[in-house]
């Protein structure tokens, strides 16, 4: 009974951003909003690619996955985030914190995997332009998600599974807004060494490998834009990775920054503010970059909008 009691925990309490009643309360309407400009972007962006034939193209099937990556990572936190910021008790039973960090990782891993899938569509785009469709055909792009989605969601199996095997004793106050593997490893009473070192080669092969390849591909677009003779050769080719390159610049930076080093020990504050751009912010502003940065995008709104007045301006008449 004595070993039960201190390997099993029940639920977990978390501490969040604030105890502030008046701060929750004004976080609940900041996050609300901008989880709900997230679910809407992202989702628009899915049908506006499925419905423009335009962008049936390897980049937009891409893009598709990696929109649908963003509305489900933001759903595995915010709402739970928005619950406990009106809750007296800020409780998270066992299962659901174990089932929260296996979403949010799995699915952290595959955007990833996602950018440096889409960092060698930009490169076979920009540096082999005549091969293109026969590169990038269909089956390629399909092995290529299909990678990608099952190699992060074994990663976080593995991660969780081990993380939820730590003895936790009494603790079970997670100082975070969410079930983040670095804050529930904190509550374990043994040595967890094994879990940092399991932390940092699967951050090696998940983020690293991946920063590397996209990385390499980079190096070669640079390369092959600066040996295009003309400006508007050169601004087309380089237009055709802007998003993608601001987005990479982004989410990579900061994960770097944060997990590549577990000892490295950043402020619980730090962490927090982290996980909230990973959650909240960068799910929102992904539909946004791709957006106002891509004409085919746009081109592709227009094309919509107007279909849509042409239908309104119908049934007014």
């Amino acid at each position: 009974m004595e070993q039960d009691n201190k390997t099993w925990v029940h639920e977990f309490i978390l501490l969040g951003l604030s105890r502030d009643r008046v701060t929750q309360v004004s976080l609940f309407i900041l996050f609300l909003l901008m989880y709900l400009v997230t679910v809407l972007g992202n989702l628009l962006i899915i049908l506006l690619i499925r419905l423009d034939s335009r962008l049936h193209t390897p980049m937009y099937f891409f893009l598709t996955n990696l929109s649908l990556v963003d509305v489900s990572y933001a759903t595995s936190v915010v709402p739970q985030l928005l619950a406990h910021f009106l809750a007296a008790h800020k409780a998270i039973p066992f299962l659901s914190c174990a089932a929260q960090l296996f979403f949010s990782l799995g699915l952290g891993g595959i955007e990833f995997l996602l950018l440096a899938v889409m960092a060698y569509d930009r490169y076979v785009a920009v540096c082999d332009p005549l091969r293109y469709s026969v590169i990038m055909h269909a089956g390629l792009c399909l092995r290529l998600v299909i990678m990608s989605w099952v190699s992060g969601s074994i990663n976080s199996l593995v991660h969780t599974a081990i993380t939820f095997q730590l003895p936790m004793c009494a603790n079970k106050y997670i100082d975070h807004i969410s079930c983040e593997i670095l804050a529930v490893v904190r509550l374990a009473c043994v040595d967890t060494s094994s879990n940092e070192i399991v932390i940092m080669v699967s951050s090696i092969v998940l983020l690293m490998t991946p920063f590397f390849l996209v990385l390499l591909s980079y190096i070669q677009i640079i390369s092959t834009i600066l040996r295009i003779q003309s400006t508007e050769g050169r601004r087309k080719a380089f237009h055709t990775c802007a998003s993608h390159l601001t987005v990479v610049t982004l989410c990579y930076g900061t994960t770097i920054f944060t997990y590549i080093q577990p000892h490295s020990n950043p402020s619980v504050l730090q962490e927090k503010l982290i996980s909230l751009f990973y959650a909240v912010l960068m799910p929102m502003l992904n539909p946004m970059i791709y957006s106002l940065r891509n004409k085919e995008v746009k081109g592709a709104w227009q094309k919509l909008l107007g279909r849509f007045s042409g239908f309104t301006s119908k049934l007014t008449s």
